[in-house]
C-alpha cells in the first residue's frame, strides 16, 4: 500500500489560556468520535499535530484513496465536522500569508536525505 504524506501549518492565537484549551480538545481520545471518523474514512492513515509556541504543524499520512479535494467537500457537508471546524476558529488564526479564510497551509518540501 502506497502511502503519501501531507503537512500543513496553522497559528493558534497567542494566549497560554487559549492554547491550553486546544491542546485540551486534542488530547489523546478527547477529539470528537465523529471527527477522528471523517479523518479515517477520507482515506488518513495517521495525523499528528506538533506545536512550538502558537505555531502548529500537521503532518498526515494518507493511502490511495485520500483527495483533498473530496476531502473538503465531504467536510462541508458534515454538520458535526462544521460545528468542531467553527469551535476551532476560537483558537486558531491565519497564517499571516494565509488568503481569506483559509487555516491548514500545505508546507513546501525543501529537504530530503
Amino acid at each position: 500500500m502506497e502511502i503519501k504524506r501531507y503537512c500543513y501549518s496553522c497559528d493558534l492565537k497567542d494566549d497560554s489560556k487559549l492554547i491550553a484549551e486546544y491542546k485540551a480538545y486534542h488530547a489523546e481520545g478527547k477529539a470528537w468520535p465523529e471527527i477522528t471518523k471523517s479523518i479515517k474514512d477520507a482515506g488518513i492513515v495517521d495525523m499528528q499535530i506538533y506545536l512550538t509556541g502558537n505555531r502548529m504543524f500537521m503532518i498526515m499520512e494518507v493511502d490511495a484513496t485520500f483527495d483533498p479535494v473530496k476531502k473538503g467537500e465531504m467536510d462541508a457537508n458534515n454538520p458535526k465536522v462544521q460545528e468542531w471546524e467553527n469551535l476551532m476558529w476560537n483558537y486558531q488564526q491565519e497564517l499571516p500569508w494565509a488568503k481569506e479564510g483559509e487555516k491548514w497551509i500545505a508546507l513546501e518540501k525543501i529537504f530530503q536525505l
